[in-house]
């Protein structure tokens, strides 16, 4: 190559790709360069604003316009026209690969960086590292093992290597920050405050690391036998649960014929009812189209006495009463049906309940066969009782209070008239808008705003409400909804909520745009107790007792979510 005739003609090689140079272009500082090289050196530098020649680092504000150096362009290709071309064998390259650190200074595909220098801020391969090796302005540069990281080692306010240690702010800093924020501080050398640590803490951290090291592997022991006798304990538990539920499973079936034997023995006895007051209807029908039939026969008799008399036993006999109808339509399956339905959602709650506290250590298996021996030993006669009073609603409030929940408003759903505050548990109506951000579950037509958790459980909880006295048009809604529900929907106008309407001195209830008036005043904590699968919601009134306000029964087929309306400087603050 023509390289190898100008070994010593450093002039005309580029001090970057450090071969001969190629399109050569000269920097205002009077340093030439393959115009390709420094183009690229200087691509990286666009984001700093800040150019430099890599030669003597002299810097330039603004990016300088590069143009052909002709007289160099000449030189070179007179060289190589008439230089004698030798071809050296080339080293095998060492290519970066993933991990590696590459060269910021190779072109076309990246070699691996040997060295880092904290001057320039950049890696260099075996190559590339040439100049820092043989350039005198360059030997002096501090060279490091090459490393991704240069950016931790610059100071992000001056742009100067991190060269000093802030003893008063524990952090590292440039020598203008000596002058700057830092400036009076108790700084020293990094490398000083470095060999200071070595000496007087590197020991003492060394033995907390082991003492921590020793703590650690001992709990680590003891935490490998809690899970061996864990394990135990649950095969314990597993075989248990199986005879138990096995046992249940049984008991079930033996109250299912039960049931099925019941049913049918009401469908007999009452069929057979059915079947004589059947026969006296039909004697009565035949004794009505008889008199009916004399009658119309007595309607053209001509003998005044004769008519008289016989119209009236003709008329005492239609006013005879009917016989006495004792089948109801539905009997008192409907009723059947319904409490087994509350029974069989009450035996789920219950298993759920008990496999909770089992998980927290209070309830063992025994207590579920415990309670499934109370149905087994319950006569076929009472067998209808039990179902019907399997789910007893609550009397006291200390029996409510067993049901309650822990409920916070949901920040991403608040109309912006709504502000939320004490750890968005109370909702306040605003006439100024609060800055809250977009978010697709903001009720944004109405004040109204929801809380986080939804429920498909029996839950309670309860709700005092602040009205403004001042103000005629003061009042609340509470109310439980479907998170589908429409964003810009009233509560009480969407079938996707029920609500609670609450002014100062009355209250209503309402569903689908469907007011039904409630002739109690209500206090100003309001308990809203729900069984989602019974599809049972009340409205209590609390003070020193519980005062039903409204009862609904209807079908959930959604998790139920507790929500707000408030209106003229009402707010409401959640005490579950």
């Amino acid at each position: 190559m023509a390289e190898a005739v100008i070994e010593d003609q450093d002039p005309l090689r580029c001090s970057v790709c450090l071969e001969l140079l190629k399109d050569p272009v000269t920097c205002p500082c009077g340093h030439s360069y393959c115009m390709k090289c420094i183009s690229g050196c200087w691509d990286q530098e666009d984001q700093r604003g800040e150019y430099s020649c890599p030669q003597c680092r002299e810097t330039f504000t603004t990016r300088p316009v590069l143009k052909k150096n002709t007289i160099l362009a000449e030189l070179v290709e007179k060289i190589k026209s008439s230089a004698s071309q030798t071809v050296s064998p080339t080293l095998p390259a060492s290519y970066a690969e993933p991990g590696d650190v590459e060269c910021d200074f190779c072109i076309e595909r990246k070699l691996t960086a040997v060295k880092s220098c904290l001057v320039c801020l950049v890696s260099l391969c075996q190559t590339h590292i040439e100049p820092h090796n043989s350039i005198p302005a360059l030997k002096n540069h501090k060279l490091v093992q090459a490393s991704t990281r240069l950016e931790e080692r610059i100071c992000p306010q001056h742009s100067k290597l991190m060269e000093v240690f802030c003893r008063t702010d524990q952090k590292c800093i440039c020598m203008l920050c000596t002058m700057d924020d830092h400036k009076g501080h108790d700084a020293v050398f990094v490398a000083v405050e470095r060999k200071e640590r070595e000496q007087n803490e590197l020991d003492k951290t060394r033995a907390e690391y082991l003492k921590r090291i020793q703590k650690t592997e001992q709990e680590v022991l003891e935490m490998q036998e809690a899970v061996a006798s864990h394990q135990r304990s649950a095969q314990e538990a597993e075989q248990q649960s199986e005879k138990i539920f096995t046992e249940l499973l049984e008991s079930i079936e033996r109250r299912r014929s039960e049931v099925k034997e019941l049913i049918r023995a009401q469908q007999k006895a009452a069929v057979r009812d059915a079947e004589d007051v059947l026969e006296k209807l039909e004697q009565e029908l035949a004794e009505l189209r008889r008199g009916h039939a004399q009658l119309e026969k007595l309607s053209v008799e001509e003998d005044h006495v004769l008519y008289l008399q016989s119209f009236q036993v003709l008329k005492s006999s239609v006013c005879k009463p009917s016989p006495s109808n004792t089948l109801s339509p539905h009997m008192s399956f409907e009723d059947l049906s319904k409490s087994l339905v509350v029974l069989k959602s009450e035996v789920e709650e219950l298993c759920k309940h008990v496999i909770k506290l089992s998980g927290e250590g209070k309830c063992c298996s025994g207590d579920i066969l415990s309670w499934f021996m109370l149905l087994n030993a319950t006569s076929s006669a009472h067998l209808y009782i039990s179902l019907v009073t399997s789910v007893k609603m609550p009397d006291t409030r200390e029996d409510f209070l067993k049901y309650s929940c822990a409920l916070t408003l949901d920040p991403n759903t608040p109309c912006r008239l709504i502000s939320l505050s004490e750890g968005n548990k109370r909702a306040t109506f605003r006439k100024e808008k609060q800055l809250y951000p977009d978010h697709p579950d903001r009720l944004t037509e109405y004040a109204q705003v929801l809380c986080e958790q939804g429920f498909r459980r029996r839950v309670y909880w309860e709700v005092e409400v602040e009205l403004d006295l001042k103000s005629e048009e003061s009042y609340v809604e509470i109310a439980i909804a479907y998170k589908s529900i429409k964003t810009v929907c009233d509560f009480r106008d969407d079938e996707k909520s029920w609500v609670l309407y609450c002014e100062t001195g009355k209250c209503s209830f309402w569903h689908c745009n469907k007011e039904t008036a409630i002739p109690i005043a209500p206090t100003s904590t309001i308990g809203v107790y729900v069984d989602h699968r019974a599809g049972i919601l009340s409205f209590y009134s609390v003070s020193d007792k519980m005062t039903l306000l409204h009862k609904v029964r209807t079908s959930f087929t959604e998790p139920i979510y507790p929500g707000f309306y408030l209106y003229e400087n009402a707010s409401v603050k959640l005490l579950s």
